[in-house]
């Protein structure tokens, strides 16, 4: 049974939510998330409180009610106060500097690699070997900074790469004459 959709959603102050059909719309000051809801779930609204239950008992609607509970709370934080990822660039070299919507990355290719940017995901470059990327929509900024990782993804021998702030690469020891 999920034990996370027994958890209600509060919403803060600002923060309007309509439901439609099976769509669920949240608005905030950061703007505006929408997703469609799986027919297994219902969804109640009070005052100020979100509540969530299956509608049957069957294991998929439990599981659904939980998932659906997550993400609609990752929508609410998204409105209200946002998210950030951190990316470090390690290595001789290894630069970054945001254009408008695109990051241009020197990662030691014979060529610059040009990152477009997803509708919605900011960055910035507090030095430049820094990314500082913001997002209302989780999803999105975590599929953005997988992208830039996957262009150079940290080596074990040397550590050099492209790694996502307090992530840990395992070393290895170098090969032995």
């Amino acid at each position: 049974m999920s034990r996370v959709a027994n958890n209600p959603v509060e919403l803060p102050k600002g923060v309007e939510v309509s439901l439609v059909g099976s769509e669920i719309s949240v608005k905030g000051a950061k703007g505006t998330l929408a997703m469609s809801v799986n027919s297994n779930v219902e969804i109640k609204q009070g005052d100020n409180v979100l509540t969530f239950a299956a509608v049957s008992q069957d294991a998929f609607a439990r599981a659904m009610s939980g998932t659906t509970r997550a993400l609609v709370n990752n929508m609410v934080t998204g409105v209200t106060q946002g998210f950030e990822k951190k990316l470090d660039l390690v290595g001789v070299g290894y630069r970054a500097q945001v254009q408008g919507s695109k990051i241009n990355l020197t990662l030691g290719f014979s060529h610059p690699v040009v990152y477009e940017l997803p509708d919605g995901v900011t960055a910035e470059t507090p030095s430049q070997t820094e990314i500082l990327l913001k997002s209302s929509d989780k999803q999105k900024l975590g599929q953005a900074a997988a992208e830039i990782r996957a262009f150079r993804p940290p080596e074990p021998y040397k550590g050099k790469g492209v790694r996502i702030s307090g992530e840990y690469v395992r070393r290895k020891e170098a090969k032995k004459k």
